[in-house]
């Protein structure tokens, strides 16, 4: 065992996790210097809803942002979670698009794309991973953790056995929900270690107050590099606080060497936009609070705030414990998907019209109709086919890799925004994001028209015609 590494994610998850990714460029740029001067391993900065909170909220060019840190950071790797065959979007994108995205995330400045399928479906991370290897980035693959019978220590193997045949160049334990436990982290760790010989990360969340204790007791098991975040946007929703951990682990084999006067001073800037984010309501302390919840549940605290908002919408409040007691009963009738974006949201709201409605399925999303038919690709355990018979009818059932059957896209999307296009990026932003890329474009614009009025008119003032 040697030092272990930190991968920093104050600049994408922590805030992800607390401020709903409202941190904007102006607000990291007094700070990325200084932070290049730690040692991190890397430095998470986009994707996940990055990108989507740039375009919509704070009328920022995602890509501008990762040249700006790209041109502050350079001797930093930097990081971005990339959801497989969704990429930053919604749906599945054609490979096509999907190999523009990797070659234009590495050329803004990617050094490891972290990829994850939220079925575990080494079928969705394929393209991705030879795609992140083409551009000579680092391809990282993460496996979304998630409790149930079928997701045994040997799963966990045999899904880090089909990552690494798959060519990724590390693994991450990704546990979104904070369902990890301290002893159960080092279970882990032993077991994948024990079987694939590559480097592992353990990514946890301190929603339920457990995460500094797996990270400890996953480095002692094994793990060569842990996410942590700046202390004041860690705890809550966010991760453990990177100082605590490089403290906890100074001195002893495990010695990150990081030094934790300048992290202080770090600290020290991060402070001023915490108070700022408090002042402003962005933060709500609720969200620093732990909640044992998702160890009684076994649902993620997101998912779990979105069941009781829906039931409050149907004024059905008091019936939270029976679509509690249903979320696992549709979760097995679909196959025992991870309770993650987006299948967290496609199970509870079937469970919650499954209790309100007073009968299972008498109504069904068109979200679950998608993932029982295989839209999404394969679920964990095979669907039984009666069951699959009576949510999608006559429909055809999916059974090869869902972007399959996806023409090549990136010519028809060239075309759709080719008057707003001003750099080539412009059209992946386009792809996932349509009609909020496309409002961004026209403010662009029309900023750009506005300076160059202004200049036309001090022009036309200083050389009268």
């Amino acid at each position: 065992m040697g030092k272990v590494k930190i991968t920093e994610t104050v600049l994408r998850d922590a805030h992800q996790s607390l401020i709903a990714t409202r941190m904007t460029i102006d607000e990291m740029l007094p700070i990325l210097s200084k932070m290049d001067k730690v040692g991190y391993y890397s430095a998470e900065v986009w994707g996940g809803a990055t990108f989507d909170s740039c375009l919509r909220f704070l009328d920022e060019d995602p890509w501008e942002r990762l040249r700006i840190i790209r041109r502050e950071m350079p001797n930093t790797k930097l990081q971005m979670l990339f959801r497989g065959q969704n990429m930053l979007g919604y749906r599945h994108y054609a490979d096509d698009v999907l190999e523009y995205f990797v070659q234009k995330s590495v050329a803004n400045g990617i050094d490891i794309i972290r990829i994850f399928d939220a079925l575990n479906d080494i079928r969705n991370l394929e393209t991705a991973i030879k795609a992140a290897k083409k551009e000579g980035a680092h391809a990282q693959v993460a496996i979304s953790y998630t409790l149930g019978e079928t997701f045994t220590d040997e799963y966990y193997v045999d899904y880090a056995k089909q990552i690494r045949d798959a060519g990724a160049d590390s693994i991450c334990i990704k546990d979104m929900a904070a369902l990890l436990t301290p002893y159960k982290a080092a279970e882990l760790t032993k077991a994948i270690k024990s079987k694939v010989d590559l480097p592992l990360q353990l990514h946890t969340h301190y929603t339920s107050g457990l995460a500094s204790m797996c990270l400890l007791k996953g480095v002692e098991a094994g793990v060569d590099i842990i996410d942590t975040a700046m202390s004041p946007l860690a705890l809550g929703t966010s991760h453990a606080p990177t100082e605590s951990m490089v403290a906890a682990f100074r001195g002893t084999e495990y010695d990150t060497g990081l030094d934790l006067v300048l992290l202080n001073e770090i600290r020290d800037y991060f402070m001023t936009l915490r108070q700022k984010y408090l002042d402003s309501g962005l933060l709500d302390p609720k969200m620093l609070a732990t909640d044992a919840n998702a160890l009684i549940y076994q649902v993620p605290g997101g998912m779990l705030s979105n069941l009781l908002s829906q039931l409050k919408q149907a004024g059905k409040e008091d019936q939270l414990t029976e679509v509690l007691q249903e979320v696992p009963r549709v979760r097995a009738d679909a196959g025992m998907p991870p309770l993650v974006t987006p299948t967290s949201q496609i199970v509870g709201t079937q469970a919650v019209f499954n209790v309100i409605m007073g009968e299972r399925y008498k109504m069904v999303t068109k979200e679950f109709k998608g993932l029982v038919r295989g839209e999404y690709g394969r679920t964990p355990v095979k669907i039984d086919p009666e069951f699959r018979k009576k949510i999608i009818g006559d429909a055809e059932p999916i059974d090869c890799r869902p972007a399959d059957l996806l023409e090549p896209e990136l010519d028809k999307l060239r075309a759709e925004c080719a008057d707003w296009m001003e750099q080539e990026e412009d059209v992946l932003s386009y792809a996932q994001f349509g009609q909020v890329a496309v409002k961004f474009f026209e403010n662009r614009r029309n900023k750009k028209l506005g300076i160059d009025s202004a200049h036309a008119d001090a022009a036309s003032q200083v050389h009268p015609v």
